[in-house]
């Protein structure tokens, strides 16, 4: 039976309490402190149940059918970041899920990275050029014609695999998370456009960039600035590409803003905002 998203936060932030007890838990700083095995147990709550369904993992060993270990924690003492990696089969180039926590400067938690993917699907270098070399989410270079293929099979910017439409369930997990830490929101930066309006749609409301957004959508709408720029020049700047989050999202990883994507910061407490930057959107 699935769980409502209350139901599952509750779960979390009772598992939580169980595994922590009376040790600090204000941040991720204090959970590094806690025992190897204790703070495996607890940073594991934010992984879905789903993947540990779908993959077979168990969730008591963090072992595959095979008995490999799959489930890897990377939170070292006196850290402000910790780090979870599940992975099908132990040598997997890519994760099934990973996330990347942290501590900001503000005593809340942020997430840095979420990446869930679905291992079994067709794989895009757009992570690497075509020397081998790290894109960096095409920060410091680009594979185009991985882009082009990825794009065209119908994955956003920064994919390298079809995900697993997992957010849903994760997104409840952390806000658990967060409140048995004593804390009252969960905060994220969206690595792409597409992320910003998904977040959106599961409540997040925006610390700074909310403008941008708006401004965005202004200027994607017949006679904006962005649509103009839609003049066929490139695969990622071709008319009607306004019309979807994918497309638009692909239009600014290609530079159509003529700045890199950046400065938007959201955040989601227990009760969701009701904030959306792209009114009818179809993803």
């Amino acid at each position: 039976m699935n769980e409502t998203p209350d139901e599952a936060a509750r779960e979390v932030r009772e598992a939580f309490d169980r595994l922590v007890g009376d040790a600090p838990r204000r941040n991720i700083h204090d959970l590094n402190r806690l025992e190897a095995h204790v703070k495996e147990r607890v940073y594991s709550l934010l992984v879905p149940d789903r993947i540990f369904e779908m993959f077979s993992i168990d969730r008591e060993t963090f072992a595959n059918p095979r008995g490999e270990r799959v489930v890897e924690v990377r939170a070292p003492e006196g850290a402000t970041f910790a780090v979870i990696e599940v992975r099908e089969n132990p040598d997997d180039q890519d994760c099934v899920f990973f996330l990347e926590l942290e501590d900001t400067a503000f005593f809340k938690i942020d997430i840095n990275f979420l990446i869930i993917n679905d291992p079994r699907s067709p794989r895009f270098n757009t992570d690497v050029d075509t020397a081998g070399r790290r894109t960096k989410f095409a920060t410091v270079r680009r594979n185009i014609p991985e882009e082009i293929k990825a794009m065209e099979a119908g994955l956003a910017p920064g994919q390298v695999r079809r995900g697993l439409r997992l957010f849903r369930r994760f997104a409840p997990l952390a806000l658990g998370f967060v409140e048995a830490m004593g804390q009252d929101m969960v905060i994220a930066e969206p690595l792409a456009y597409n992320n910003a309006i998904i977040f959106e749609s599961y409540g997040f409301n925006y610390i700074r960039g909310r403008r941008k957004m708006e401004e965005i959508h202004a200027g994607f709408q017949p006679g904006g600035e962005l649509y103009e720029r839609l003049d066929g020049s490139t695969p990622f700047r071709r008319r009607g590409m306004e019309k979807t989050v994918r497309g638009r999202a692909w239009a600014i990883h290609d530079g159509i803003l003529g700045e890199p994507w950046r400065g938007i910061e959201m955040y989601r407490t227990k009760n969701p905002a009701n904030v959306c930057t792209f009114p009818g959107w179809v993803y």
